[in-house]
């Protein structure tokens, strides 16, 4: 059977699976071929302010057309977006998600430009479980003179990387934590895999950083400083600023026995990632 290559998981999906695609439940294998079942299959669209996404240092001010679809790569107990990303709910929009073509969404955000919408976001559940709508949307976005964001856990292969990096301008990329096991055991994640793609996203676009701090999980100083450090490092070897933005947790979806992040704890984590970086922005507070 054909295997996915879009992140670690490396899924046999069975042709014409309906029950058990992919474990994101976006893959599908059709004509031996893996594809991606959630293609233009919109659930959620909004005009956002660009600091939402968040992007703090890229076209503040302006307005941006963000759309997302359903699926996501990881298990995050926390979820914001459940409904839509990995919850049961979520995969049933695989049969009433309504399609909407790139050519609708490139349609759609010319007709905002009249409202300060500078382009297209892709966000909300996670994108690149469905990369080639990405890239089909994001080239022809290009082509029509607009700006591309990616808002993404960053749980994608290089090849997947490759598809879309000419065409994204800017990137808001979760760094859950700076714990690989964190990452495998409350996520279900792959640590490593999200640093790399964060290493070539820098080199490719402007690239701001989001770390939801949970209380006991991943609120110390060592593990800010550590993660701090590492971000610092990227922005030497890159020459560029990289924004981080530590944001306050609430409880929510299947985390709801923990307390809301104190906002004394935002603040702190603040000052110690400012021991190695320029720009740091608290969130939620």
């Amino acid at each position: 059977m054909p295997v996915c290559d879009v992140c670690f998981r490396h899924c046999t999906i069975e042709e014409n699976a309906t029950e058990i695609p992919g474990f994101c439940g976006a893959r599908i294998c059709r004509g031996a071929q893996i594809v991606p079942g959630n293609y233009g299959k919109i659930t959620s669209a909004a005009l956002d302010p660009i600091e939402k996404k968040p992007l703090k240092m890229f076209e503040s001010g302006k307005m941006i057309l963000s759309v997302g679809s359903y699926g996501c790569n990881l298990r995050c107990p926390f979820c914001q977006n459940s409904t839509i990303s990995w919850s049961k709910k979520a995969f049933e929009y695989k049969d009433t998600a309504e399609y909407c073509p790139p050519e609708e969404i490139v349609r759609m955000a010319l007709k905002l430009r009249n409202r300060n919408n500078i382009g297209i976001a892709f966000t909300y559940n996670e994108p690149l479980v469905g990369y080639e709508f990405v890239r089909d949307t994001a080239r022809l976005s290009k082509e029509a003179g607009m700006k591309n964001v990616l808002v993404t856990n960053g749980t994608a292969s290089a090849r997947v990387f490759d598809e879309i990096k000419d065409c994204i301008d800017a990137m808001n990329i979760d760094l859950k934590s700076f714990s690989e096991g964190f990452y495998k055991n409350l996520l279900g994640g792959d640590f490593l895999m999200v640093k790399n793609f964060i290493t070539s996203a820098v080199q490719s676009c402007h690239v701001e950083l989001t770390t939801l701090i949970i209380p006991d999980e991943n609120d110390s100083d060592e593990e800010m400083r550590e993660l701090s450090a590492w971000v610092s490092d990227l922005e030497k070897r890159s020459g560029k600023k990289i924004p981080l933005h530590i944001t306050r947790f609430f409880p929510c979806f299947h985390m709801t026995d923990k307390e809301p992040t104190p906002v004394s704890t935002i603040m702190k984590l603040v000052d110690v990632a400012k021991e190695n970086l320029d720009f740091v922005f608290p969130g939620n507070v």
